[in-house]
């Protein structure tokens, strides 16, 4: 059992700094859209992580067991390369504000990609957030869809999530083995050789602009690399599952950011369906 920490001001700010900075990401996406194309923010966004990174020690000198590189190779794929793609072509379609809310539904992916994996029905309090949470969802994405292309960006968050779901299921136990930056680095590595072609042919669609290009600089230093060394800090600091739990501010400050910085239309059932969605989520990972 975890022991509990007390909480000093200054652990709160620390706590809160992985979910305010994974909320910003959405936003910083659709700066970046606004220069350049949809195929090139990963590739982006996963070197500037990567290099970030790289600046750690501890991601750098961790030495891999080879059993376990074709592992941490799928999960640069499914974590990485696959999930962070969709994103900016799925904000071609919807609003920021939308997609961070929706990724408020990760938990609920993660628990039943775990009872699917596990083949056991999850515990009751896992179910009812699970119900909770998928009605939240749906409360989301209704005024979101207003037509087919509002939908395939839906869809795309969707199938995202999923990724999501499998993909920190596989993480759980190599991060455990090997540290999380030495995981995180190596699968941002496999991202990187993945989506860098499609980021190549993109080039020439590119209308450079210093505003999105510092976008996607923060994305990648922040959202893809320093937010992951302090979550792995607090989980060490105050526990992993108070630490884990400062990713329910996500869609706050996406909904924030959205709403008031890029003067994004929300509709009041998508805001109230974010909030039943959090506490889905919260009750799915109580389980």
């Amino acid at each position: 059992m975890e022991q509990q920490h007390h909480m000093t001001p200054t652990d709160w700010a620390r706590w809160a700094v992985p979910g305010l900075v994974w909320g910003t990401s959405f936003y910083f996406i659709a700066e970046g859209l606004e220069a350049f194309p949809a195929a090139l923010i990963t590739p982006m966004r996963v070197a500037f992580g990567f290099l970030t990174l790289a600046a750690f020690p501890a991601a750098r000198r961790a030495r891999i067991d080879r059993k376990d590189l074709p592992r941490i190779l799928l999960l640069g794929a499914i974590w990485m390369a696959i999930p962070l793609s969709l994103f900016p072509f799925a904000e071609e379609r919807v609003s920021s504000s939308v997609t961070g809310m929706l990724n408020g539904a990760t938990p609920i992916f993660v628990t039943t990609v775990a009872a699917f994996l596990a083949r056991r029905l999850p515990r009751w309090q896992q179910l009812v957030g699970l119900a909770v949470g998928f009605g939240g969802v749906v409360l989301i994405a209704l005024p979101a869809g207003s037509g087919r292309s509002s939908w395939t960006g839906i869809a795309m968050i969707f199938i995202a999530l999923a990724f999501y779901g499998f993909a920190l299921n596989l993480a759980v136990p190599l991060q455990q083995r090997y540290g999380s930056l030495a995981v995180m680095w190596r699968a941002q590595a496999t991202a990187l050789v993945l989506t860098a072609p499609f980021g190549i042919a993109a080039l020439p669609d590119v209308h450079f602009t210093w505003p999105a290009f510092a976008a996607m600089v923060a994305l990648g230093s922040l959202g893809t690399a320093l937010a992951y060394v302090t979550m792995a800090n607090n989980a060490g600091r105050l526990g992993s599952s108070r630490a884990s739990a400062s990713v329910y501010l996500i869609p706050v400050v996406s909904l924030l950011l959205g709403a008031l910085v890029r003067h994004e239309e929300v509709a009041v059932l998508s805001v109230a369906g974010c909030a039943v969605t959090v506490l889905g989520a919260y009750l799915a990972g109580r389980g």
